[in-house]
């Protein structure tokens, strides 16, 4: 978020749909090989939707063909794209990987999530209280 943020003030919209674009469609691509890799490794796991593998190895062709267009179209849009992303590894190492955090830390981590969740109003009543009208 706060890279988007810097972004809008700093560029035009423009530019910001194309970083988004493409980080849109590097996950796409992820996750459909995430999909064909869990179907060749396990099988036999309950799927509620199951298509044939025709449909995403189709489309992850036409995906890396996108990708490769775009890579070598525009590579600083596809840099910055990809900077995006990798802001949120020293997130995850901090708040998901670390498991023995100090208790300064992890107050830390909860006041700032308490903040995001009272900002974007995404906070959850406490309790079993009956609610206010």
């Amino acid at each position: 978020c706060l890279a988007t943020l810097i972004i809008m003030l700093v560029g035009d919209t423009y530019t910001l749909i194309n970083y988004v674009s493409f980080i849109n469609y590097l996950c796409y691509g992820v996750t459909i090989i995430g999909l064909i890799v869990l179907r060749w490794k396990k099988p036999k796991i309950f799927r509620p939707i199951k298509v044939n593998l025709l449909i995403p190895i189709t489309y992850l062709a036409f995906w890396a063909f996108l990708l490769i267009f775009s890579l070598y179209s525009e590579p600083v849009v596809c840099g910055v794209g990809l900077i995006i992303i990798l802001t949120g590894v020293p997130v995850f190492f901090l708040g998901v990987y670390w498991r023995n955090k100090p208790k300064s830390v992890n107050r830390l981590i909860e006041s700032v999530t308490c903040w995001g969740q009272k900002l974007c109003f995404v906070v959850y009543p406490q309790g079993g209280g009956a609610e206010e009208e």
